[in-house]
């Protein structure tokens, strides 16, 4: 088993996949790596879509607006129910921050398993919760592209310190 800190280094962000699935065992591992995330008062508030066909893929790709996605044999859709999220007293809705716990899980387990990923926000949520027809408690918060990684990029430059 790798240690934390070798499999935090291990992954980044990959935007170029094989033509390869993804198999059923190794995402099960996954999902379920993201089953057991930590979550505010353990509530859970999210659903995950899992999507594997190609014209889904490419459906789904045409909210992000960038081609690779769809390169991408698996692409993971985080949705949180903020009917279901924990909120503090003051009213600040945790369910972002617990989807927010799960996709990282996930994104580690999946370096676990020698599969890549990119953690993608900067997508039309609006078209996505009308392709996946969600029902209005359901947001889409992120999207998770997973897979075997294609040519190796050069190794990303990551800061030696944060200040």
């Amino acid at each position: 088993m790798n240690s934390f800190l070798e499999l935090a280094k291990k992954r980044y962000s990959v935007r170029n996949y094989l033509d390869k699935p993804v198999e059923d065992e190794k995402l099960n591992y996954i999902l379920e790596c993201g089953r057991i995330a930590p979550s505010a008062a353990n509530y859970q508030p999210w659903k995950i879509f899992v999507i594997r066909k190609p014209e889904m893929r490419k459906e789904i790709a045409t909210t992000y607006g960038r081609d690779w996605l769809i390169q991408a044999p698996v692409i993971l859709v985080f949705c949180g129910d903020h009917s279901q999220g924990w909120k503090r007293s003051d009213g600040k809705d945790h369910t972002d921050i617990d989807v927010s716990i799960i996709v990282d899980h996930i994104t580690l387990a999946a370096a676990d398993q020698d599969l890549d990923t990119c953690w993608i926000c900067n997508f039309d949520a609006k078209r996505c919760s009308e392709i996946l027809h969600l029902p209005e408690h359901l947001e889409p918060i992120a999207y998770l592209s997973l897979g075997y990684r294609g040519k190796d990029p050069v190794d990303p430059t990551r800061h030696l310190t944060r200040k």
